[in-house]
C-alpha cells in the first residue's frame, strides 16, 4: 500500500533548501552539541520527503499542501 503524494511543490522546493541549509550548517559546525546529533537525521528526512512527495506527518494529522 503506497501513499498518495501530499506535499505541494512550494513545500517541496523549500524542504529542499532546508535540508541543504542545515546540512550545510552542521558540515561547517554551526550547529554543535545535542542538536548537532539530529541535524544529519532531520536534514536527511526533509530531503527524502521532499524527493518523494509524501510526507508521513502530514498523513499522520490527514493534511497536504498539494493542490488537486
Amino acid at each position: 500500500m503506497f501513499m498518495k503524494s501530499n506535499v505541494g511543490q512550494i513545500d517541496r522546493i523549500i524542504r529542499v533548501i532546508l535540508s541543504i541549509v542545515i546540512f550545510y550548517a552542521y558540515c561547517i559546525g554551526w550547529i554543535t552539541g545535542l542538536l548537532a546529533l539530529a541535524a544529519p537525521i532531520f536534514s536527511f528526512v526533509l530531503a527524502v520527503t521532499s524527493l518523494t512527495g509524501d510526507c508521513f506527518l502530514y498523513d499522520w494529522i490527514k493534511m497536504g499542501t498539494k493542490i488537486k
